[in-house]
């Protein structure tokens, strides 16, 4: 009997269906399973590319945060505003920077990187501000979609003030969610292929769908894979690492070679970051960072092995005045063409090699070593012979916009060992080299020794011996005549500070003032000097022809200025004298008033009411601008003596005179010119309408006795 052809018929269907209904349960786990593994890649790509950037964004921020408060240093101690400005404008005009905001040390902001610093001088009140302003150190902290990185200035221990730099994270998470939908979308027309591909496949045998899942694994999994490790290895700073390759033509081809592309970027950015870290930007030198590692390095290498190095310091002798005259592009000009010539003074010595180095300013730093094939030779000839080399090649005419200007250069010498054993103790003595250099007459050079100590000795013995000299009787004030120009009629002096010492006899005041300032004594010598001054003064006579009473001129310190109780101490002078307030000439330094502009102005105001005139001393060593002029009036200004000295030589100084009384007229203000000992000189400031005059060639300064005797 045979079977019906239906039962064979179905059977085989059966068969079929079940085979298909395995193949496909099969087929469907396996999709499942691939959609589950493009979720957890995704989400593993999604994770390292997220920590990633963010870390990159960290760690790029700090470091230029780092570098800004290092670049900031300088122009926050000498308060330039200009460059101050320059640089936080610099950092505002990067990508991804929300805001840029330079402090001092209270939390007060100074400049904010736009053009009318509208913020300026007020306190920073975000809720980061208190922990900003409180951190000894670079300070990261996230709020919301900004990342705020924040590092203070310092020059040694004094801390100047600081700086913030607020990183939007906003394209960051644009960019990780345009990267991740673009990832997504490539699974999933993937995918979408995929499932045709097994929805063809369905009548096959299960051993091509394994086939097809091992083919996956191998052209899907496994390059996700190794992308995965490559971005770990970025994470951790890994660049050595080869970077994938793919001649694939799809999609998953075209994001292998997009992620090389991305590390490569990200390398590039690396090696930037650390050349400007570790690089002085003006100059291409290494910078005080790289500096101070290869010093250390250097010294450990050598630590016990018979050699030794040298350390030169080069500080440019009057380059404040190339800026003050010339402008900071033609001092960034000098500062060029220095390094060029530092360098060609170190290739000059066979027997040596070295690295120069920047350390801002006009600050230069060699370190020289004997060359390898000559370990023996000896490091201080050596170090002397570029010494002389630096000061032969720095003292040639550097050529400034079509003019010849001459600068010199002050060396500082320390060896390792001799001098110290390791890298603060061997910079440190450097520096007090070359300010020895400085203190012999400049263009010259040092080799540090101990009897140098013996300097910051005596510094320390002369503000010992100067506290509580006006109450033994070895400070008193002398007195130079100051003369209307026009007819040469006495209308006025300038008390002048002198110190008799017991032992030591006469102290330069150059000397001792700056010690006072320094040490704060200046804070209770000036109240004795402007109340004997105003005693002195309220005793004078009329001299004839003058039409008024003689007025009396006192310096004021910075440190003065800066105390709140200054305007009580004038009052309580000119009240306990009986002096009128108008006989009172107050001389602030322009440096002095400019640092602190906004308290200045007060300040100054308070006097002008209360009658007592202001002059600007110094004027032309500063900032010398018309729109401070404006915004902080004064009396009267005085030329500084720089400017007279070469009157009658240097027609530059001649026009800038000139310029200065004509402006100075302009706006209703006296000028004074001091340092007048040539008749000469005298001359042309009377043909000039210069107001008021006083020098040596007029007359010394003199006790208040003979003073007296002058008037009558």
């Amino acid at each position: 009997m045979t079977r019906p052809r239906w039962r064979l018929q179905a059977t085989f269907f059966a068969a079929i269906a079940l085979m298909l209904a395995i193949v496909v349960l099969v087929m469907v786990l396996l999709w499942n399973r691939q959609q589950a593994a493009r979720i957890e890649v995704s989400e593993a790509t999604r994770g390292a590319m997220h920590a990633l950037l963010s870390e990159q964004v960290r760690t790029d921020g700090e470091a230029e945060v780092r570098q800004l408060a290092d670049s900031l240093a300088n122009p926050l101690y000498y308060f330039d505003l200009e460059a101050i400005g320059a640089l936080a404008r610099a950092a505002l005009r990067e990508s991804d920077v929300d805001y840029v905001l330079v402090y001092d040390p209270q939390g007060r902001i100074l400049h904010d990187g736009s053009g009318d610093i509208a913020a300026y001088g007020q306190p920073m009140a975000d809720p980061l501000a208190r922990d900003v302003v409180a951190a000894t150190g670079p300070h990261t902290r996230l709020a919301g979609q900004v990342l705020d990185v924040s590092s203070p200035v310092m020059i040694g221990d004094q801390r100047l003030g600081g700086v913030r730099i607020g990183y939007s994270l906003a394209g960051m998470t644009r960019a990780e969610a345009d990267a991740m939908a673009g990832l997504r979308t490539r699974f999933e027309e993937v995918g979408r292929r995929n499932l045709a591909w097994l929805l063809l496949l369905c009548a096959a045998l299960s051993v091509i769908a394994l086939a097809s899942v091992a083919l996956v694994q191998r052209l899907l999994v496994r390059p996700i894979r190794l992308l995965g490790d490559a971005a770990r290895a970025i994470e951790a700073g890994d660049f050595a690492t080869p970077p994938l390759d793919s001649r694939r033509t799809d999609e998953l081809g075209d994001l292998v070679r997009t992620f090389a592309r991305m590390r490569d970027s990200v390398a590039k950015h690396d090696r930037d970051i650390r050349r400007v870290a570790y690089s002085d930007a003006l100059t291409g030198l290494s910078n005080r960072l790289a500096f101070r590692e290869l010093l250390d390095t250097r010294l450990r290498e050598l630590q016990g092995a018979g050699r030794q190095l040298a350390l030169l310091f080069a500080d440019l002798d009057d380059f404040k005045r190339i800026n003050d005259t010339l402008g900071h592009e033609a001092g960034d000009d000098v500062l060029l063409q220095v390094a060029g010539r530092i360098d060609r003074a170190l290739r000059s010595l066979t027997a040596a090699h070295g690295t120069v180095a920047r350390f801002g300013g006009d600050e230069f730093v060699v370190l020289l070593e004997a060359a390898d094939a000559e370990p023996d030779t000896d490091v201080r000839a050596l170090a002397a012979r570029l010494a002389e080399a630096m000061m032969a090649e720095l003292g040639e005419p550097l050529l400034l916009r079509g003019r010849q200007v001459f600068l010199g250069a002050s060396i500082g010498v320390a060896l390792f060992p001799d001098d110290a054993g390791d890298a603060s103790m061997l910079m440190k003595n450097g520096d007090i080299a070359m300010y020895q250099a400085k203190v012999a007459g400049k263009n010259c050079h040092r080799f540090y020794s101990r009897t140098m100590d013996l300097a910051v000795e005596r510094r320390m013995r002369m503000e010992h011996d100067l506290r509580g000299a006006w109450e033994r009787g070895e400070l008193s004030l002398a007195y130079q005549p100051i003369y209307r120009t026009r007819d040469r009629v006495l209308v006025g002096a300038e008390a002048l500070l002198r110190w008799q010492h017991p032992e030591d006899g006469p102290v330069a005041p150059s000397v001792f003032i700056e010690v006072a300032e320094q040490s704060g004594l200046i804070e209770a010598i000036g109240p004795e000097v402007l109340r004997a001054a105003c005693r002195e003064a309220a005793q004078w006579p009329t001299p004839d022809g003058a039409g008024e009473p003689p007025f009396i001129a006192v310096n004021v310190s910075p440190r003065q200025l800066r105390s709140a109780d200054l305007v009580h101490q004038i009052q309580s002078a000119l009240v306990d004298s009986g002096l009128s307030p108008v006989r009172l000439h107050l001389e602030l330094t322009e440096t002095a008033v400019i640092s602190d502009e906004m308290h200045a102005t007060a300040l100054l105001a308070r006097l002008r009411e209360a009658g007592v005139r202001v002059w600007l001393d110094d004027f032309g060593t500063g900032y010398s601008s018309l729109s401070h002029l404006r915004r902080v009036q004064v009396d009267g200004l005085k030329i500084d003596r720089s400017f007279i000295t070469d009157l009658l030589r240097d027609p530059d100084d001649l026009a800038l005179t000139s310029a200065i009384v004509a402006m100075a007229h302009s706006m209703g203000i006296t000028v004074v010119a001091e340092g007048v000992e040539k008749q000469g000189q005298f001359e042309l400031l009377r043909e000039r309408d210069c107001d008021l005059v006083q020098g040596y060639w007029l007359g010394h300064p003199v006790p208040a006795e003979d003073f007296a005797r002058l008037l009558g």
